[in-house]
């Protein structure tokens, strides 16, 4: 099966379920469609679209750039160190967790809130205990020195100027 197949059937059930389905089922149905559009939906729709915009450009990017998938079982052959990479170590996270915040603000839960703050804990904890000492096994002294040069989670405001161009 091709790798960019592989990558959207791995993005429609995982992240498609992280930050689709199940926070948009924790919100509720809401009438929100037939009522007069506040600030929070606005806001919410925005940060709906630059998340899954921002996970599908990193999805890209892993089937393009390193050969493999978001899925654990098919990870990249290659470091990914472009698009988004390049200001972030973990982009796709933050963009999962971007789209489930909008789905927050679009429904007016706070349980979709908790939901938030539970995944990102669950990121984190995956991210420090299990990618970053793989991909250090993995990568050796490349992804060293890239992790040295790239923040984690929330990019440096001169990330994008000061990166050269893979």
């Amino acid at each position: 099966m091709p790798v960019w197949l592989r990558a959207l059937l791995f993005t429609v059930v995982v992240p498609g379920a992280v930050a689709g389905w199940i926070p948009w089922r924790i919100g509720g149905v809401t009438t929100h469609a037939t009522a007069e559009p506040s600030l929070a939906h606005l806001v919410g729709a925005l940060l709906l679209l630059l998340g899954w915009s921002g996970l599908l450009w990193g999805v890209v990017d892993f089937a393009r750039h390193g050969r493999g998938t978001p899925g654990p079982y098919d990870p990249p052959r290659v470091l990914v160190e472009t698009g988004l990479y390049r200001a972030v170590r973990n982009p796709m996270y933050g963009c999962v967790l971007m789209a489930i915040a909008g789905c927050g603000l679009w429904t007016g839960s706070g349980a979709v809130g908790r939901y938030l703050v539970g995944v990102a804990l669950c990121f984190h904890v995956m991210v420090v205990a299990y990618e970053e000492p793989r991909l250090t096994r993995v990568f050796g002294e490349r992804y060293v020195a890239y992790r040295a040069r790239v923040p984690r989670w929330v990019p440096r405001a001169r990330q994008w100027r000061d990166l050269p161009q893979p």
